[in-house]
């Protein structure tokens, strides 16, 4: 596995290792982030990044903040599997360390570098090189989603930086005599930037060479205008110069080899040479990696026998013809024994696709040979033009191929030949050579996809709504067919904002229609993929629409056909060599993901509303999701050790075969977090069907993920939509285990109040429905909140009655919890024995359930270590809060883990290892910070407090004293804030006792 990690700045911020995206959090996060890259290998102070963040304007706890995002982005980085730290402590501040990993600027600056050093030593070529890799780098604004003022000025800085560069590059080109091969992107950076004249210096240099004089002129006055009108200045003297000299023709604008007024000298064409290209694709966006790629069919040496061969694939609608002829066009003078173009109709429709004979006929004719002495027989036909071909050097592009039969014949012998391809296929026959050059051409960038609709409807309308722009190419899926559609719509009603068009496209149901009128149709391109499936394949295709997860395991497949594994992945991948398709990656469990792109997927299911009936439909969705349910319900089994700590539905599972499940769910967890939006999106979707069941019976099966991870957004959400389904249909059991979940959620979130009303009515209807087992679960976590309101006899009263049920019915983790729970409720009454006794009888419980009982092990190990505390034994507390931090990290439950190093400073206390203590419960913040739990960062604030008064540190005391106050009372725990009410009291009293010395 590859360690390293790519860090780009030349774009939007981003983050990967291997082919994986590694996420970075939120705005902070990124800020802080991109300040420690901007800086790699030097120290950036603390102070710098706080700047960054919050300007003039840092909150009292801004430092604490900001150790805290760099504990999240450490973490970030240790799971996305890099060993040793790349960000460390160093004071004053932090510094990042490169190493190894990668980072876009460190690379454009050592190309850059070669290629200045290149330009000094006349090395033309090789800087030209130079400069295309270190402009490949960049991938739109640097820095772009990434606020403050500090980063928008190196943002700007950057931007300048890749502007001059591209200008440098434009230099080399133009002494290599490269002026057609530039002038499209030169002139396009002028119009972006109309008032840097260098750059239109050398476009107008460009177009003389080119022979259009006149152009070369106008672009002066058009400068010349702007100038005047903007700036109130008249060109430089080297762009007035350049008009003078073009107006007299100097030669000294020449290149050598090149005539100044007609453009490269060529040798001339004998007659019959073809010019068959299209006219070239006005507005092409972007793209510039895949034309580089492209030009190295240009390179020398790369072909030792026969012709330099390409190969562009892709969905239906991503632009591969406008690619193939763009470049085509942009390398015609490295062909000057012609180009032949021609469309072999593989996904037409209406028409048959046309045969190689039939190309055959048309290019000899092309190449001047007379009709009559055209051979008939395809293999005459194909010999022919291989001997007219076998000395010239010409360009062959072939569009729309759907089979490597049609290519074969059409291929010429010659070295000095190119051949370009574009398929929806993967061609693989064809991939056996390979190919000098294969685009798999995937849609464009957003930074790309509102460039293009500022080309087709006008900058300044789409810069006048960028949120509605960036909407409306997200819309379109970022594909060139559906942007081009979308933009000749508004170019057509000037009368039309781009927010009305965006809510048009808003409506799921209506927006292949918006994307399917006149010519250019988004729903026929992929008709006509869609109708060369085989029919198991596009059964699977229309299956896969019905389902509203974002990605899926190819095991969805075979559940919605209801076949076998080997049979779903197959089909699975027919769609990804069709482009239906994507593959976004390996999961955690190692298998690949696959996902829709949004326009695909509305077909899909367009498809499935018109060739399937309401039952097929349901009865597809169905066996998916009782696959969902199936393997969550084993991923919760396996976390806790035996179906514990939960109640279940009558709904049928559909399970999958053993073998695969034991591979699948080795880490239960990590299954759960690789299928956390699926798994959520399926919750949703059949709470909206009216399968209650099923929803709140995933829901019950997940949660162990949403509080171990602390998706609370995630726990609520799934909640209340089963809930909602479940009281639609008037199911009592499956609201009383919602009830139980949000309550339960509430509680995590200390509103003790809401928790306690939630639990009452869950409780009511759990008895109503004779449900034993989910109501000693409710029972349990009323025991919990009466035990925090001090009303200790009820909660060892409920506490005792859930106990006699959890051992009837067997669930050991449930019955190791609340004797755990007891232990507190006896600590709480100064019974320290007693305690020690339930506590260690928790331990035996949890330890007979074998490795699933780790989270109560861990829980048990907590308040054994707590009992220890309690009688001052602080060497049994440390070693057994040690304990439960081991199990906890292995787990990656922060809270857990949170609540461990709290006690670990508490024992430390106790010990008298103050500066020990301080620092554990310094890490503990740092972590409690990242979980949102008022309680526990009370908790560690009071302790922190207590020990940075024993080292001294009277004012630091005081302020973590407040701050935990603050925390107590928002959640209304009078018990903990009347301690920091006291501690208060004590610093002020040591404060003064301090000063009167």
């Amino acid at each position: 596995m590859d360690s390293r990690l790519n860090f780009k700045v030349l774009g939007p911020l981003e983050v990967t290792s291997g082919d994986a995206r590694v996420p970075v959090g939120g705005p902070r996060h990124r800020t802080i982030l991109v300040m420690l890259l901007l800086s790699p290998g030097r120290i950036v102070p603390v102070d710098t990044l706080i700047d960054a963040v919050w300007s003039d304007h840092p909150p009292a706890t801004a430092r604490t903040q900001v150790s805290i995002c760099i504990a999240a982005l450490r973490k970030a980085f240790k799971a996305a599997g890099v060993p040793e730290e790349v960000i460390v402590t160093a004071h004053p501040g932090y510094l990042l360390r490169t190493g190894t990993h990668r980072l876009d600027s460190h690379e454009f600056s050592e190309l850059v570098a070669a290629a200045e050093l290149a330009v000094r030593d006349h090395r033309f070529a090789e800087a030209a090189r130079c400069y295309a890799n270190a402009l490949k780098l960049w991938r739109g604004r640097p820095l772009s989603g990434v606020t403050g003022r500090l980063v928008e000025d190196e943002a700007q800085w950057l931007e300048e930086l890749r502007l001059d560069t591209y200008e440098n590059a434009t230099a080399v080109h133009l002494q290599l005599g490269d002026h057609q091969k530039i002038l499209p992107d030169l002139a396009a950076m002028v119009r972006e930037h109309p008032l840097r004249e260098r750059a239109r210096h050398q476009l107008i240099t460009a177009q003389y060479r080119s022979g259009r004089r006149a152009e070369a002129l106008e672009t002066f006055r058009e400068g010349r205008r702007r100038l005047i009108d903007e700036l109130g200045l008249e060109p430089g003297p080297a762009l007035s110069e350049l008009h003078n000299a073009i107006l007299q023709d100097e030669p000294s604008l020449a290149v050598r080899g090149t005539d100044p007024a007609g453009g490269d000298t060529l040798l001339p064409k004998p007659v019959g040479d073809p010019l068959e290209l299209p006219p070239d694709v006005p507005g092409l966006a972007g793209r510039k990696e895949e034309l580089a790629q492209l030009d190295e069919l240009l390179e020398p040496g790369t072909v030792s026998r026969g012709p330099s061969t390409g190969l562009i694939t892709g969905v239906g609608g991503v632009g591969k013809t406008c690619l193939a002829i763009h470049w085509a066009h942009s390398v015609c003078a490295h062909f000057p024994d012609g180009q032949l173009f021609a469309d072999l109709r593989g996904y037409d429709e209406h028409l048959e696709p046309t045969t190689a004979g039939e190309i055959l006929g048309r290019f000899l004719r092309s190449l001047s040979v007379p009709i009559g002495q055209i051979p008939a027989e395809p293999e005459e036909r194909a010999a022919l033009y291989r001997s007219l071909l076998a000395d010239r050097r010409v360009l062959v592009v072939l569009d729309n191929v759907r089979t490597y039969a049609q290519v074969r014949p059409l291929l010429p012998s010659s070295g000095g030949c190119c051949v370009l391809v574009t398929s929806r296929e993967q061609l693989s026959e064809m991939l056996a050579w390979p190919p000098q050059a294969w685009v798999r051409l995937g849609r464009l960038s957003p930074y790309e996809g509102v460039e293009l609709l500022g080309k087709i409807v006008g900058e300044e309308r789409i810069a006048a709504d960028p949120p509605s722009a960036d909407r409306l190419v997200e819309l379109c899926d970022l594909l060139p067919l559906a942007l081009r559609i979308a933009g000749a719509r508004l170019a057509s009603k000037p009368h039309w904002t781009v927010s009305r068009l965006v809510r048009r496209l808003s409506d799921e149901r209506l927006r292949l229609d918006e994307l399917s009128s006149g010519e250019s149709q988004v729903r026929a391109s992929f008709t006509l993929t869609y109708r060369g499936l085989s029919a198991p394949t596009a059964l699977l295709y229309r299956s896969l629409g019905l389902l509203d997860v974002p990605d899926f395991g190819a095991w969805v497949a075979a559940a919605l056909l209801d076949t076998d594994l080997i049979t779903g992945e197959r089909l699975i991948e027919q769609l990804v060599d069709a482009q239906f398709l994507d593959v976004v990656g390996l999961d955690a469990t190692g298998h690949p993901r696959y996902r829709f792109q949004n326009l695909l997927r509305l077909f899909a299911r367009e498809r499935a509303e018109a060739e399937e009936s309401a039952e097929e439909r349901r009865a597809a969705r169905e066996r998916a999701f009782r696959a969902y349910l199936s393997l969550a319900e084993q991923a919760h089994r396996r976390a806790y050790g035996g179906d514990f700590s939960i109640i279940h539905s009558a709904v049928p599972r559909h399970p999958l075969p053993e073998d695969f499940t034991t591979g699948l769910l080795t880490a239960p967890l990590d299954w759960l977090e690789t299928e956390r939006l699926s798994l959520v999106a399926v919750v949703d979707q059949a709470a909206a069907l009216g399968m209650d069941d099923l929803a709140w019976d995933l829901t019950a099966s997940v949660v162990v993920l949403f509080e171990t991870r602390n998706y609370l957004d995630d726990w609520r959400e799934c909640g209340e939509r089963a809930l909602a389904a479940a009281r639609a249909a008037g199911n009592s059991r499956g609201q009383a285990a919602m009830l139980h979940n949000l309550g339960a959620l509430e509680m995590r979130l200390r509103d003790f109040s809401k928790a306690y009303a939630t639990f009452t009515e869950a409780l009511a209807l759990h008895e109503r429905a004779g449900e034993d087992h989910g109501g000693a679960l409710v029972l349990r976590n009323m025991a919990m909140i009466d035990e925090m309101r001090g009303e200790l006899e009820t909660a060892m009263d409920r506490s005792a009655r859930a106990l006699a049920t959890f051992r009837a019915v067997g669930d050991l983790s449930s019955e190791a919890h609340v004797l755990n729970n007891m232990a507190q409720i006896e600590l709480d009454r100064g019974r320290t024995d007693s305690a020690e006794r339930l506590s260690t009888e928790s331990l035996r419980v949890s330890t007979a359930i074998g490795e699933g009982g780790a989270r109560s092990r861990a829980l048990g190990t907590h308040r054994l270590a707590r009992v220890y505390l309690a009688q001052s034994r602080y060497d049994l507390a440390e070693e057994a809060f040690l304990r439960m931090i081991q199990i906890v990290r292995a787990k990656a439950d922060m809270l857990g883990l949170a609540h461990g190093l709290l006690g670990l400073g508490e024992a430390r206390l106790g010990a008298r290892s103050w500066g020990q203590a301080r620092g554990t419960l310094l890490h503990a913040l740092e972590i409690a910070g990242l979980v949102d739990s008022a309680l526990v960062e009370g908790k560690i604030k009071l302790a922190l407090g207590e020990a940075c008064g024993k080292c001294g540190e009277h004012s630091a005391a005081r302020q973590h004293f407040t701050d935990a106050l603050a925390d107590f009372s928002r959640i209304g725990v009078e018990k903990w804030a009347e301690r920091a009410r006291l501690a208060l009291a004590g610093t002020a009293s040591e404060e003064k006792t301090a000063g009167s010395l």
